[in-house]
Protein backbone atom coordinates (compact mmCIF):
# COMPACT_ATOMS: atom_id res chain seq x y z
CA UNK A 1 0.00 0.00 0.00
CA UNK A 2 1.51 3.33 -1.10
CA UNK A 3 0.94 6.38 1.11
CA UNK A 4 1.66 9.91 -0.07
CA UNK A 5 2.68 12.15 2.83
CA UNK A 6 2.01 15.86 2.35
CA UNK A 7 3.41 18.63 4.58
CA UNK A 8 2.20 22.06 3.45
CA UNK A 9 3.68 25.36 4.60
CA UNK A 10 2.52 28.81 3.59
CA UNK A 11 4.76 28.82 0.50
CA UNK A 12 6.17 25.29 0.45
CA UNK A 13 5.14 21.65 0.16
CA UNK A 14 7.26 18.71 1.29
CA UNK A 15 6.23 15.23 0.21
CA UNK A 16 7.22 11.57 0.44
CA UNK A 17 5.77 8.47 -1.16
CA UNK A 18 6.18 5.50 1.18
CA UNK A 19 5.34 1.82 0.85
CA UNK A 20 3.51 1.59 4.16
CA UNK A 21 3.71 -2.21 4.33
CA UNK A 22 7.50 -2.46 4.33
CA UNK A 23 8.13 1.24 5.22
CA UNK A 24 10.43 1.78 2.25
CA UNK A 25 10.79 5.28 0.84
CA UNK A 26 9.82 5.35 -2.84
CA UNK A 27 10.35 9.03 -3.61
CA UNK A 28 10.51 12.40 -1.87
CA UNK A 29 10.72 16.05 -2.77
CA UNK A 30 9.94 19.68 -2.13
CA UNK A 31 8.00 22.46 -3.82
CA UNK A 32 9.44 25.86 -2.90
CA UNK A 33 8.29 29.46 -3.35
CA UNK A 34 4.66 28.58 -4.09
CA UNK A 35 2.88 31.73 -5.24
CA UNK A 36 6.22 33.53 -5.53
CA UNK A 37 8.41 34.19 -8.55
CA UNK A 38 11.12 31.56 -9.01
CA UNK A 39 9.16 28.60 -7.66
CA UNK A 40 10.70 25.17 -8.18
CA UNK A 41 10.12 21.46 -7.70
CA UNK A 42 12.87 19.22 -6.34
CA UNK A 43 12.04 15.54 -6.86
CA UNK A 44 14.18 12.58 -5.76
CA UNK A 45 13.11 9.03 -6.65
CA UNK A 46 14.83 6.40 -4.50
CA UNK A 47 17.72 4.93 -6.49
CA UNK A 48 17.37 7.59 -9.19
CA UNK A 49 18.82 11.02 -9.89
CA UNK A 50 17.41 14.16 -8.32
CA UNK A 51 15.34 16.29 -10.68
CA UNK A 52 14.97 20.06 -10.24
CA UNK A 53 12.42 22.01 -12.26
CA UNK A 54 11.92 25.76 -12.14
CA UNK A 55 8.23 26.07 -12.96
CA UNK A 56 5.43 28.50 -12.02
CA UNK A 57 3.31 27.43 -9.04
CA UNK A 58 0.58 30.03 -8.54
CA UNK A 59 -0.99 28.07 -5.68
CA UNK A 60 -0.86 24.80 -3.73
CA UNK A 61 -3.23 23.06 -6.14
CA UNK A 62 -0.72 23.65 -8.92
CA UNK A 63 2.07 22.39 -6.65
CA UNK A 64 0.19 19.19 -5.78
CA UNK A 65 -0.49 18.60 -9.50
CA UNK A 66 3.23 18.95 -10.26
CA UNK A 67 4.04 16.46 -7.51
CA UNK A 68 1.56 13.93 -8.85
CA UNK A 69 2.84 14.45 -12.41
CA UNK A 70 6.42 13.86 -11.22
CA UNK A 71 5.47 10.64 -9.43
CA UNK A 72 3.72 9.36 -12.60
CA UNK A 73 6.30 10.64 -15.13
CA UNK A 74 7.11 8.01 -17.78
CA UNK A 75 10.88 8.51 -17.47
CA UNK A 76 11.54 9.41 -13.82
CA UNK A 77 8.27 8.49 -12.13
CA UNK A 78 7.84 5.72 -9.58
CA UNK A 79 4.19 4.74 -10.21
CA UNK A 80 2.34 4.08 -13.48
CA UNK A 81 -0.78 6.02 -12.45
CA UNK A 82 -2.46 7.72 -9.51
CA UNK A 83 -4.34 4.47 -8.92
CA UNK A 84 -1.15 3.20 -7.25
CA UNK A 85 -1.39 5.91 -4.55
CA UNK A 86 -3.74 4.35 -2.04
CA UNK A 87 -3.97 7.03 0.66
CA UNK A 88 -2.70 10.49 1.58
CA UNK A 89 -1.46 11.53 5.02
CA UNK A 90 -1.44 15.25 5.83
CA UNK A 91 0.60 16.91 8.54
CA UNK A 92 -1.61 19.36 10.43
CA UNK A 93 0.01 21.66 12.95
CA UNK A 94 -2.82 22.43 15.39
CA UNK A 95 -5.70 20.18 16.40
CA UNK A 96 -6.55 21.99 19.63
CA UNK A 97 -8.39 19.77 22.11
CA UNK A 98 -10.58 18.38 19.34
CA UNK A 99 -8.06 15.88 18.01
CA UNK A 100 -6.01 13.69 20.34
CA UNK A 101 -5.26 11.08 17.66
CA UNK A 102 -4.78 10.95 13.90
CA UNK A 103 -8.13 11.03 12.11
CA UNK A 104 -9.72 10.28 8.74
CA UNK A 105 -10.41 13.58 7.00
CA UNK A 106 -14.17 13.83 6.68
CA UNK A 107 -16.01 17.10 6.02
CA UNK A 108 -16.76 17.32 9.75
CA UNK A 109 -13.10 16.86 10.68
CA UNK A 110 -11.98 19.48 8.15
CA UNK A 111 -14.47 21.91 9.70
CA UNK A 112 -12.94 21.14 13.11
CA UNK A 113 -9.46 21.92 11.76
CA UNK A 114 -10.74 25.23 10.39
CA UNK A 115 -12.02 26.08 13.87
CA UNK A 116 -8.44 25.76 15.15
CA UNK A 117 -7.13 28.35 12.67
CA UNK A 118 -7.02 31.06 15.35
CA UNK A 119 -4.57 28.90 17.32
CA UNK A 120 -2.19 28.49 14.35
CA UNK A 121 -2.94 31.25 11.81
CA UNK A 122 0.31 30.75 9.91
CA UNK A 123 0.10 26.96 9.65
CA UNK A 124 -3.41 25.50 9.68
CA UNK A 125 -4.73 27.49 6.69
CA UNK A 126 -1.77 26.25 4.62
CA UNK A 127 -2.41 22.67 5.78
CA UNK A 128 -6.05 23.00 4.73
CA UNK A 129 -5.05 24.31 1.30
CA UNK A 130 -3.01 21.15 0.78
CA UNK A 131 -5.92 18.97 1.89
CA UNK A 132 -8.35 20.68 -0.47
CA UNK A 133 -5.88 20.51 -3.36
CA UNK A 134 -5.48 16.74 -2.91
CA UNK A 135 -9.24 16.26 -2.62
CA UNK A 136 -9.69 18.09 -5.93
CA UNK A 137 -6.99 16.17 -7.78
CA UNK A 138 -7.45 12.77 -6.11
CA UNK A 139 -11.19 12.38 -5.50
CA UNK A 140 -12.10 9.21 -3.66
CA UNK A 141 -8.62 8.58 -2.24
CA UNK A 142 -8.83 8.28 1.58
CA UNK A 143 -6.97 10.98 3.50
CA UNK A 144 -5.79 11.20 7.09
CA UNK A 145 -4.88 14.18 9.27
CA UNK A 146 -1.90 13.70 11.61
CA UNK A 147 -1.68 16.47 14.19
CA UNK A 148 1.48 17.99 15.69
CA UNK A 149 -0.47 18.61 18.89
CA UNK A 150 -2.09 15.18 19.26
CA UNK A 151 0.85 13.40 20.95
CA UNK A 152 0.84 15.97 23.75
CA UNK A 153 -2.86 15.63 24.56
CA UNK A 154 -1.98 13.11 27.28
CA UNK A 155 -0.44 15.85 29.45
CA UNK A 156 -2.08 16.13 32.88
CA UNK A 157 -3.98 19.32 33.70
CA UNK A 158 -1.26 20.67 35.96
CA UNK A 159 1.15 20.56 33.03
CA UNK A 160 -1.01 22.36 30.47
CA UNK A 161 -2.91 24.99 32.49
CA UNK A 162 -1.52 28.54 32.56
CA UNK A 163 -1.54 30.82 35.61
CA UNK A 164 -4.22 33.12 34.19
CA UNK A 165 -7.95 33.36 34.97
CA UNK A 166 -9.46 29.93 34.34
CA UNK A 167 -12.27 31.47 32.30
CA UNK A 168 -9.80 32.07 29.46
CA UNK A 169 -9.28 28.36 29.25
CA UNK A 170 -12.99 27.55 29.34
CA UNK A 171 -13.87 30.32 26.83
CA UNK A 172 -10.93 30.24 24.43
CA UNK A 173 -9.06 27.00 25.24
CA UNK A 174 -5.89 28.93 26.12
CA UNK A 175 -3.52 26.25 27.42
CA UNK A 176 -0.26 24.51 26.57
CA UNK A 177 -0.63 22.30 23.49
CA UNK A 178 2.92 21.56 22.34
CA UNK A 179 4.18 20.85 18.83
CA UNK A 180 6.59 18.56 16.93
CA UNK A 181 4.39 15.75 18.21
CA UNK A 182 5.08 13.28 15.40
CA UNK A 183 8.82 13.73 15.93
CA UNK A 184 8.57 13.25 19.70
CA UNK A 185 6.41 10.16 19.19
CA UNK A 186 8.78 8.56 16.68
CA UNK A 187 11.97 9.28 18.62
CA UNK A 188 10.64 8.19 22.01
CA UNK A 189 9.41 4.88 20.56
CA UNK A 190 12.72 4.28 18.83
CA UNK A 191 14.58 5.08 22.06
CA UNK A 192 12.66 2.36 23.90
CA UNK A 193 13.69 -0.10 21.18
CA UNK A 194 17.36 0.88 21.58
CA UNK A 195 17.05 0.44 25.35
CA UNK A 196 15.53 -2.99 24.80
CA UNK A 197 12.60 -2.08 27.02
CA UNK A 198 8.85 -1.83 26.66
CA UNK A 199 7.72 1.64 25.54
CA UNK A 200 5.18 1.56 28.37
CA UNK A 201 7.97 1.08 30.92
CA UNK A 202 10.32 3.93 29.96
CA UNK A 203 11.01 7.50 31.02
CA UNK A 204 12.37 9.37 28.01
CA UNK A 205 13.29 13.00 27.37
CA UNK A 206 13.27 13.99 23.71
CA UNK A 207 15.16 17.13 22.65
CA UNK A 208 13.94 18.15 19.19
CA UNK A 209 16.52 20.83 18.45
CA UNK A 210 16.39 22.78 15.21
CA UNK A 211 15.46 26.26 14.06
CA UNK A 212 12.26 25.42 15.90
CA UNK A 213 13.01 23.50 19.10
CA UNK A 214 11.11 21.72 21.85
CA UNK A 215 11.66 19.22 24.65
CA UNK A 216 9.17 16.61 25.83
CA UNK A 217 8.88 14.25 28.78
CA UNK A 218 7.49 10.85 27.78
CA UNK A 219 6.60 8.58 30.69
CA UNK A 220 5.29 5.06 30.18
CA UNK A 221 4.48 5.78 26.53
CA UNK A 222 2.64 9.05 27.16
CA UNK A 223 3.71 12.67 26.96
CA UNK A 224 3.44 14.26 30.42
CA UNK A 225 4.96 17.66 29.59
CA UNK A 226 6.41 19.62 26.69
CA UNK A 227 8.10 22.99 26.30
CA UNK A 228 6.07 24.67 23.53
CA UNK A 229 2.76 26.15 24.55
CA UNK A 230 -0.37 27.66 23.03
CA UNK A 231 1.90 28.50 20.09
CA UNK A 232 5.41 27.42 19.03
CA UNK A 233 6.82 30.62 20.58
CA UNK A 234 7.04 29.32 24.15
CA UNK A 235 9.82 27.16 25.55
CA UNK A 236 13.39 26.93 24.35
CA UNK A 237 15.31 29.74 22.71
CA UNK A 238 15.18 28.90 18.99
CA UNK A 239 16.58 30.18 15.71
CA UNK A 240 14.53 33.37 15.62
CA UNK A 241 11.95 32.79 18.39
CA UNK A 242 12.49 34.13 21.89
CA UNK A 243 11.18 31.19 23.87
CA UNK A 244 10.29 31.78 27.53
CA UNK A 245 10.39 35.36 28.76
CA UNK A 246 8.78 37.65 31.32
CA UNK A 247 5.50 38.76 29.67
CA UNK A 248 6.01 42.27 31.08
CA UNK A 249 8.87 42.65 28.58
CA UNK A 250 6.25 42.99 25.83
CA UNK A 251 4.73 46.10 27.43
CA UNK A 252 8.16 47.49 28.35
CA UNK A 253 9.53 47.32 24.79
CA UNK A 254 6.25 48.55 23.29
CA UNK A 255 6.38 51.71 25.39
CA UNK A 256 10.12 52.31 25.04
CA UNK A 257 10.18 51.69 21.27
CA UNK A 258 6.65 52.95 20.49
CA UNK A 259 5.69 49.65 18.86
CA UNK A 260 2.35 47.92 18.39
CA UNK A 261 1.57 44.42 19.69
CA UNK A 262 1.86 43.10 16.11
CA UNK A 263 5.33 44.63 15.78
CA UNK A 264 6.41 43.16 19.13
CA UNK A 265 5.16 39.71 18.12
CA UNK A 266 7.13 39.96 14.88
CA UNK A 267 10.24 40.75 16.91
CA UNK A 268 9.65 37.79 19.24
CA UNK A 269 8.99 35.37 16.36
CA UNK A 270 11.34 36.61 13.63
CA UNK A 271 14.12 38.67 15.20
CA UNK A 272 14.85 36.97 18.53
CA UNK A 273 16.28 33.60 19.57
CA UNK A 274 19.93 32.94 18.76
CA UNK A 275 19.65 35.47 15.92
CA UNK A 276 18.81 38.20 18.41
CA UNK A 277 21.22 37.04 21.11
CA UNK A 278 24.07 36.97 18.59
CA UNK A 279 23.37 40.56 17.63
CA UNK A 280 21.98 39.56 14.24
CA UNK A 281 24.94 37.35 13.35
CA UNK A 282 22.85 34.36 12.26
CA UNK A 283 19.94 32.06 13.13
CA UNK A 284 21.88 29.14 11.62
CA UNK A 285 23.66 27.13 14.30
CA UNK A 286 26.40 26.16 11.84
CA UNK A 287 27.28 29.82 11.41
CA UNK A 288 27.26 30.33 15.16
CA UNK A 289 29.58 27.35 15.72
CA UNK A 290 31.92 28.69 13.06
CA UNK A 291 31.94 32.08 14.77
CA UNK A 292 32.58 30.45 18.16
CA UNK A 293 35.53 28.50 16.72
CA UNK A 294 37.02 31.81 15.60
CA UNK A 295 36.62 33.31 19.05
CA UNK A 296 33.61 35.46 18.21
CA UNK A 297 31.85 36.35 21.46
CA UNK A 298 28.47 36.76 19.74
CA UNK A 299 28.44 33.16 18.51
CA UNK A 300 29.61 31.83 21.86
CA UNK A 301 27.00 33.85 23.74
CA UNK A 302 24.16 32.50 21.61
CA UNK A 303 25.26 28.86 21.78
CA UNK A 304 25.88 28.87 25.52
CA UNK A 305 22.52 30.48 26.27
CA UNK A 306 20.69 28.03 24.01
CA UNK A 307 22.46 25.02 25.53
CA UNK A 308 21.75 26.18 29.08
CA UNK A 309 18.03 26.44 28.36
CA UNK A 310 17.96 22.90 26.94
CA UNK A 311 19.77 21.54 29.99
CA UNK A 312 17.38 23.38 32.31
CA UNK A 313 14.37 21.75 30.64
CA UNK A 314 16.04 18.33 30.88
CA UNK A 315 16.40 18.87 34.64
CA UNK A 316 12.79 19.98 34.96
CA UNK A 317 11.49 16.94 33.09
CA UNK A 318 13.48 14.58 35.28
CA UNK A 319 11.37 15.99 38.11
CA UNK A 320 8.16 15.65 36.07
CA UNK A 321 8.85 11.92 35.55
CA UNK A 322 10.71 11.21 38.82
CA UNK A 323 13.75 10.06 36.87
CA UNK A 324 14.83 9.37 33.29
CA UNK A 325 16.08 6.35 31.34
CA UNK A 326 17.21 8.10 28.16
CA UNK A 327 17.88 11.59 26.83
CA UNK A 328 17.46 11.77 23.05
CA UNK A 329 18.70 14.39 20.60
CA UNK A 330 16.99 14.80 17.24
CA UNK A 331 16.21 17.28 14.40
CA UNK A 332 18.67 19.52 12.56
CA UNK A 333 20.81 20.69 15.48
CA UNK A 334 20.16 17.74 17.74
CA UNK A 335 21.26 15.26 15.08
CA UNK A 336 24.12 17.22 13.52
CA UNK A 337 25.84 19.24 16.23
CA UNK A 338 28.29 17.25 18.36
CA UNK A 339 29.32 20.59 19.85
CA UNK A 340 25.87 21.47 21.22
CA UNK A 341 25.32 17.94 22.54
CA UNK A 342 28.69 18.03 24.28
CA UNK A 343 28.04 21.40 25.92
CA UNK A 344 24.65 20.28 27.22
CA UNK A 345 25.84 16.93 28.54
CA UNK A 346 29.38 17.67 29.73
CA UNK A 347 28.81 21.13 31.18
CA UNK A 348 25.43 20.69 32.82
CA UNK A 349 24.67 16.98 33.27
CA UNK A 350 27.78 15.34 34.83
CA UNK A 351 25.90 15.09 38.16
CA UNK A 352 23.75 12.42 36.48
CA UNK A 353 26.83 10.32 35.80
CA UNK A 354 26.70 10.97 32.06
CA UNK A 355 29.90 10.43 30.10
CA UNK A 356 30.03 10.92 26.34
CA UNK A 357 31.94 8.77 23.86
CA UNK A 358 33.65 11.41 21.70
CA UNK A 359 33.90 9.14 18.65
CA UNK A 360 30.24 8.13 18.86
CA UNK A 361 29.18 11.74 19.42
CA UNK A 362 30.87 12.75 16.18
CA UNK A 363 28.90 10.29 14.04
CA UNK A 364 25.89 11.42 12.02
CA UNK A 365 22.87 9.96 10.29
CA UNK A 366 22.35 6.87 12.44
CA UNK A 367 20.59 5.77 15.60
CA UNK A 368 23.34 5.63 18.19
CA UNK A 369 23.96 5.67 21.94
CA UNK A 370 26.67 8.28 22.55
CA UNK A 371 27.12 7.83 26.30
CA UNK A 372 29.39 5.29 28.00
CA UNK A 373 28.09 5.40 31.59
CA UNK A 374 26.64 2.17 32.96
CA UNK A 375 24.64 3.98 35.64
CA UNK A 376 22.28 6.84 34.95
CA UNK A 377 20.45 7.69 31.72
CA UNK A 378 21.65 6.75 28.26
CA UNK A 379 22.22 9.61 25.82
CA UNK A 380 21.12 8.93 22.24
CA UNK A 381 21.08 10.54 18.84
CA UNK A 382 18.06 9.42 16.81
CA UNK A 383 17.35 10.96 13.38
CA UNK A 384 13.68 11.86 13.36
CA UNK A 385 11.27 10.58 10.73
CA UNK A 386 8.01 12.49 10.95
CA UNK A 387 6.94 11.40 7.47
CA UNK A 388 7.19 7.73 8.43
CA UNK A 389 5.03 8.35 11.52
CA UNK A 390 2.43 10.06 9.33
CA UNK A 391 2.54 7.13 6.88
CA UNK A 392 2.13 4.62 9.72
CA UNK A 393 -0.93 6.38 11.09
CA UNK A 394 -2.41 6.79 7.62
CA UNK A 395 -1.87 3.11 6.86
CA UNK A 396 -3.43 2.03 10.15
CA UNK A 397 -6.56 4.07 9.48
CA UNK A 398 -7.03 3.22 5.81
CA UNK A 399 -5.73 -0.32 5.21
Amino acid sequence: MNVLVINCGSSSLKFQLINAENEELIAKGLCERIGIEGSQLVYSPTGGEKVTKVVPMPDHTAAVKLVLDALCDKETGVVKSLDEINAVGHRIVHGGEKFAVSTLLTDEVIKGIEECNDLAPLHNPANLIGINACKELMPGVPMVGVFDTAFHQTMPREAYIYGIPYEYYTKYKIRRYGFHGTSHAYVSRRAAELLGKSYEDCKIIVCHLGNGASVSAVKNGKCVDTSMGLTPLEGLIMGTRSGDLDPAIIEFIAKKENKSIDEIMTILNKESGVLGISGGLSSDFRDLEGAHDKGDEAGTRALETFSYRVAKYIGAYMVAMNGVDAICFTAGVGENSPFVRAVICEKYLPFMGIKLDTEANNKRGEDIIISTNEQGPKVMVIPTNEELMIARDTYALTK
